[in-house]
């Protein structure tokens, strides 16, 4: 018989020998960046969050959460296919479309469970799945959980891509993160459109974290985009977007949509008004300001994901707790997040910081190593 406490110690002990082991750690955040660590009161300044805009605090938004939460409850109480849809949810795939330029979109409890939907539903047995080796872990169980054969590709390598294409006639799917979690750097999204518009290959792209582009037309190639609520927009959940008869065979075939409870109407709320903001003045001047943050950080970044690669994981950690003597919570990003050697720091900027603690950043990253901030 199994011993299967045994074998969980075991588990996680070759996970502590790695000097791997991560440990959930509480934070008392406000509707901003600054707060304190639950343990030990400290008072820290986050530079860890994706809610770039600051759009989780907004009075606006947050008052569209308490209204659907007196109206609606606190869960939808089913998936949407038996009684959990609620017209917010509608109002906001109709938002969602418009905003992307699609003809339809639909909601997934996580980006996670969007990716997995996509992949498993349009990867199916006979096709061919190709995944850029930087991926995001979402694309990489996707490809995992899906029936079709999977080939990796060198990271934003367009010309790998046409070649893998070129070699097999069976019908393929291209899959990329538009900004690439980690690293922070960019998709060559165009080029592989044109690819994949040439070679009759479906297109996905993930614009996670695309809030300062790029946002490509895709007008002539098939496509899918899949988008995240939860920063931006400052919620949870995710979407895709794309063509109707696309979208209507993902209501009909995508499991973790099909057989998840539908997101708490609060959430579908908050992500609705929060959409409304960014498309208005408000949001354009947030775009901009936390632009101009970016911009004091590491010029021309063109995302709010600034890697500070320190190499190895004893050297991360070590960054990452003196940044947090100092008061800043900035986190360090190991293996198997990241490939061996590459251990990093990993900044991420709001809108809603204020200009005295990107200061304090700055200050603090120039005594580690200035000349790695921004480095992939």
């Amino acid at each position: 018989m199994a011993d299967w406490r045994a074998w969980t110690e075991g588990q996680a002990a070759d996970v502590r020998a790695a000097r791997r082991w991560r440990e959930v750690r509480d934070v008392e955040l406000g509707r901003g960046p600054a707060g304190r660590l639950t343990a030990d009161g400290r008072e820290v300044v986050s530079f860890a969050g994706n809610d770039y805009l600051g759009l989780s605090g907004h009075p606006a938004v947050v008052a569209a959460a308490h209204a659907a939460l007196d109206r609606w409850g606190a869960g939808a109480g089913a998936s949407r296919l038996l009684t959990g849809s609620r017209p917010v949810h509608s109002e906001l795939e109709v938002a969602l479309a418009d905003w992307k330029r699609e003809e339809a979109a639909l909601l997934f409890p996580t980006g996670y469970a969007a990716n997995l939907g996509v992949l498993s539903t349009f990867g199916g047995e006979g096709t061919r799945i190709l995944s850029d080796e930087r991926n995001h872990a979402s694309i990489v169980d996707g490809c995992r959980l899906a029936r079709a054969d999977v080939a990796v590709y060198r990271h934003a390598d367009v010309e790998h891509v046409d070649a893998l294409l070129a070699a097999d006639s069976r019908p393929a799917l291209v899959v990329t993160d538009t900004v690439f979690s980690m690293d922070g750097d960019l998709a060559p999204v165009d080029e592989l459109a044109a690819v994949c518009a040439s070679r009759g290959a479906l297109l996905v792209v993930d614009e996670a974290h695309a809030v300062l582009g790029p946002h490509p037309d895709l007008g002539g190639v098939d496509h899918l985009r899949v988008g995240t609520l939860s920063k931006a927009l400052g919620a949870a959940g995710g979407f895709v977007a794309g063509t109707g008869a696309m979208v209507q065979l993902l209501v009909n075939r995508a499991r973790p949509a099909i057989f998840s409870t539908a997101s708490p109407p609060a959430v579908a709320a908050a992500a609705l008004v929060a959409l409304g903001i960014l498309r208005s003045g408000e949001g354009r001047a947030l775009l901009d300001r936390l632009r101009a943050h970016v911009d004091r950080v590491a010029p021309h970044r063109p995302s709010p994901i600034v890697p500070v690669v320190v190499g190895s994981e004893a050297r991360a950690l070590a960054a990452s707790a003196a940044l947090l003597e100092g008061g800043l919570l900035v986190p360090a990003i190991r293996p198997p997040t990241v490939a061996p050697g590459t251990s990093r720091l990993r900044v991420t900027l709001s809108a809603v910081h204020t200009d005295e603690q990107v200061t304090a950043l700055l200050g603090a990253l120039d005594t580690l190593a200035p000349e790695a901030v921004g480095a992939p």
